[in-house]
This record gives C-alpha cells, structure tokens and sequence, in this order.
C-alpha cells in the first residue's frame, strides 16, 4: 500500500512539475526585467507575458495541470499574507470598511438588474447571474448563484466570458486610474477591492500599485466574498421558494464555491496578531507570499484567452461595462467620504 502512495505520489508530482515550472520561468523572469527597468512592476509584467504567451504561442497540453494550479497559489499566498495584517487598522475601520462593502455591494446589484432588465431586455436569470458576478466575486459568485436559481448552462457561460472580460480590462485600466487621480494606496486599495471582480485582479492590481494597496485591496475583497452567502440564499428563495431539499442543495453549492481561503487568511491573522509568530517568522511568509503572488499572476495571464473573451456576449458585455463605469465612480466617492 505504502508503495502504491509513493507511486501515485510521483505520478502525480509529474504531471504537475512542468506547469509549474512554466509559472516560475514566466514569474522569474518578469522579476529580472522590471530589476532591469526602472519603473516597471514585475507584477504586471508576469500577467502580461503570460498573456501574450497563451495567446502568441499557446500553453502545451504537458503544462495545463500545473498551470492550472495558480488559483490554489493565488489562495496560499492570500492565507500567508494574513501574516502581515495588522487587526487593529482592520478593526479600527470596521464598521466604515462593512458599511462601504454594504453599500457598494447593494447598489451594483440593484443597478445590474435594473440597467440588464429595462435598458438592455436580458432575461432574469442572465441579469441575476450578472448582478452576482459584478457585485460580488465573479466567476464563483456566478457559479454559487446559478445552481441555486438552476440557470440555463448558455447563460452561465455569457456571463462567465463578460466577468473575464471585464477582469482583464479592469487589471490594466485600475492601477492607470489611480496614478491618474494621484490615489493613496489605502484608497487605492479600497477602491479596486469593492468595485473589481475577482480575487485575482484585484490582489495583482493592489499589489501592482503598491503594497499596502495590495493589502487592503485583498481585505475589502474578502469582505466582499463572505456576502456570497447573503445573495445565494436571497436569489434561491426569490427564485426557486424551495423546499427544504432545495435550501440543502444550495448550501452544499455554496461551501463547494466559497472561497475557503477566507478561513485561512483570518486564521493566520490572529495567530500572527496574538503574538505567536516571531518578526523573523512573519518576514519568511511575508517573502513568501510575494513569491506565490508573483507564480500565481504568471498563470492569470496564461489563463487569459482572447478567444474566451470574444464569446462575451454584446448586450450581457454592454450592461458590465456601463454598470462598472457607474458603480465604481460611486465606489470611489463613498471610499473618499468614508476614509478621507
């Protein structure tokens, strides 16, 4: 039996090692580049050549599994950073940190299903699984909401392509937007965490930005997520009235989506708040949180298809774009109202 493990075990390890080899080949070298450029950030940088890999050359088949693995990287260095957390600031703006995530929460739902609804005549199923993805954490909110109202499986894939588009748009044009408006980095932060999509973007354009951008980014993010819940059960009852099987099933839906690594990342915020970890400790999983940051934003990029992003529907794209143009101008004021 033990033998049987250790070969499934190097079976396993490769299948994976070259795709990950691709992430830190790709990761490295955007390192060594921006070291070379003054001004350049190896972030971004990491995003954009695995951008223009993916889509110039193609990711071979041999790479896939491993590639695919920069989401589980993404979430491992999202727990290591709640190292460098300090709860005091968190709490100190907690109730205005709930209120704004509230706030901007509700008013990007309600704009999604009135603007998708009148102006635009999308079908409810397609405006809510919209209104998901825009208002909370995209792709999972999409998935989370969709098997609870049972959408139409071309609808999911609608609006999963919109989010993509509107993540690869919004990773470039957030951090262009705040050096523009001369944003500091905890605005900045707050800002892309309740008004951009995914966990992904939002952490490479905080951190893209600056670091403590990237921290606060990823916190107000966070915040955002644990309302997955809120909206999975509120679309439920409005559209299904369930039963008990049904509620049931939803929950299970929901644990299977919920971004877990929220647990994590307030774990290690208190283990590292309570005193437990030496500052030596929190300096070796701070280095290496931006090491898993960096591998992680590698394979964003390599995830990126052009060819996804053209499935986005016109109508479904148009109600995205207009609704982030509007809820993130009012995103920005409240963050400026509430945070100075």
């Amino acid at each position: 039996m033990f033998r049987f493990r250790g070969d499934r075990a190097r079976e396993e390890a490769r299948r994976f090692a070259p795709g990950l080899a691709l992430l830190v080949l790709v990761g490295g070298v955007a390192r060594l580049v921006a070291d070379a450029v003054p001004g350049a950030n190896h972030l971004l940088l990491a995003i954009v050549a695995g951008v223009v890999l993916a889509n110039a050359v193609g990711v071979p088949e041999w790479a896939e599994p491993g590639v695919a693995t920069h989401g589980l990287l993404l979430g491992a260095g999202i727990v290591l950073m709640g190292a460098r957390i300090s709860l005091a600031a968190v709490v100190d703006a907690g109730l205005q940190l709930l209120v704004l995530v509230l706030a901007v929460v509700a008013f990007t739902l309600v704009l999604t299903e009135l603007l998708a609804r009148t102006a635009f005549g999308l079908r409810g199923s397609l405006a809510s699984l919209l209104a998901a993805g825009l208002s909370i954490c995209g792709v999972s909110a999409v998935v989370a909401v969709a098997g609870g109202i049972r959408a139409e499986g071309e609808d999911v894939t609608y609006v999963v392509a919109t989010v993509l588009l509107v993540d690869a748009v919004t990773l470039f044009l957030y951090p262009l937007a705040g050096g523009l408006l001369d944003l500091s980095a905890r605005t900045f932060g707050l800002w892309a965490g309740v008004s951009m999509l995914s966990t992904g973007p939002v952490a490479a354009a905080g951190f893209a930005y600056a670091d403590v951008a990237g921290q606060w980014a990823v916190v107000t993010k966070l915040t955002r997520n644990v309302l997955i819940g809120v909206v999975v059960v509120v679309y439920s009852v409005c559209y299904l009235r369930p039963s008990a099987s049904d509620v049931r099933g939803s929950l299970r839906q929901l644990w299977v989506t919920f971004p877990k690594f929220v647990l994590g990342f307030v774990a290690m915020a208190v283990v590292a708040n309570a005193g437990l970890l030496s500052e030596a400790r929190i300096s070796h999983l701070t280095n290496a949180y931006r090491w898993c940051f960096l591998f992680a934003f590698a394979g964003l990029g390599l995830d990126v298809r052009l060819s996804k992003l053209r499935a986005a529907g016109l109508r479904p794209a148009s109600v995205a774009f207009l609704t982030l143009c509007i809820a993130s101008a009012v995103a920005l004021a409240a963050v400026t109202v509430l945070f100075g």
